[in-house]
């Protein structure tokens, strides 16, 4: 297993205290008790909602319901149940409705909030969510392995589902109405393809604002509501390609990774990334040695850089 690396803002951990005194005066029991009361079930921590990626359903989340319930007892976790296997293929802008529809409960039975993770394509799902709700309660929006600048690359997935295309002509049925059909095609993002890119996704270049439309502000406003970004990826992902896509970075025409903070969106700030930096709201880890299959139920992954963002 590899080391665990957190290049845009680390936690901090720490223990402190020691034991109380024999007889503690009353004020002092009284702040006991509150501290008690914090900790049982229901007490403090708030709600978990976990959005699924491409081909999943909640039943493979059952490692990362286990470890919060272990280290947050009584944390209500929700894996949201739409749009399972096949159905993960549909429209992301379908299933941000979906999803949205879903979540409106949730969230108003939260009066402080929620934690939001989602994994692989429902990390994008779940950025569309949160830049198109202007209500939102949001704290913590963790995005586990998921292709937040957008997918190029031969993978095993993308060789099932088109085992016609190679990565260099898969823009010929992507940037096709046909094509942006298909959930995968939303988020395709072919760098050596970029004015079809920009003038044929209907998905991922609407929201990283890179295409005009009137809502981007809006949207932007929308997303700055959150308290903390916390981007996951790493280089033995395998699936996300280039796997800095987790971490907003991505090539440039000659397939040289640029990472996050040499991207326009990033330097133009058009939708949030670097007012999001500026504030000391990003946060995010590199881990070597995780498969993408393998990030939701891999127990370091959760101690280092999903545990301490859920308080």
């Amino acid at each position: 297993m590899g080391t665990l690396a957190c290049p845009l803002r680390g936690a901090a951990w720490g223990a402190g205290g020691g034991p109380w005194p024999s007889s503690p005066p009353r004020p002092l029991l009284l702040l006991l008790l509150l501290l008690l009361l914090r900790v049982v079930p229901g007490g403090s921590y708030r709600p978990v909602v976990i959005v699924h990626g491409l081909f999943d359903s909640p039943s493979d989340f059952r490692h990362l319901r286990a470890f919060i319930n272990e280290s947050h007892p009584g944390t209500e976790v929700t894996v949201l149940d739409l749009f399972d296997r096949g159905a993960s293929l549909r429209p992301l802008w379908v299933q941000v409705e979906g999803f949205r529809s879903a979540l409106a409960p949730i969230m108003a039975n939260a009066a402080d909030g929620i934690h939001l993770l989602g994994y692989s394509q429902g990390g994008l799902i779940c950025r569309a969510l949160l830049a198109t709700t202007p209500d939102h309660n949001v704290r913590s929006f963790i995005s586990l392995a998921a292709p937040q600048m957008g997918q190029y690359g031969d993978t095993d997935y993308l060789k099932w589902l088109f085992p016609r295309h190679m990565k260099s002509n898969l823009y010929r049925l992507c940037y096709t109405p046909l094509g942006q059909g298909v959930s995968i095609c939303n988020y395709w993002n072919d760098p050596h393809h970029r004015d079809l890119y920009l003038n044929s996704s209907d998905f991922l270049a609407p929201l990283n604002d890179e295409r005009l439309h009137p809502n981007a502000s809006a949207w932007k406003r929308n997303l700055l509501r959150i308290q903390s970004l916390v981007l996951i990826g790493g280089p033995d992902d395998g699936v996300i390609t280039p796997w800095q896509s987790s971490l907003f970075g991505f090539y440039d025409a000659n397939e040289t990774v640029r990472e996050m903070r040499a991207q326009a969106v990033y330097l133009q700030d058009t939708f949030g990334l670097k007012t999001l930096e500026a504030r000391g709201a990003l946060g995010g880890c590199a881990v070597p040695g995780v498969g993408h299959t393998a990030w939701h139920s891999h127990r370091p992954v959760y101690e280092r850089c999903i545990r301490p963002w859920l308080t």
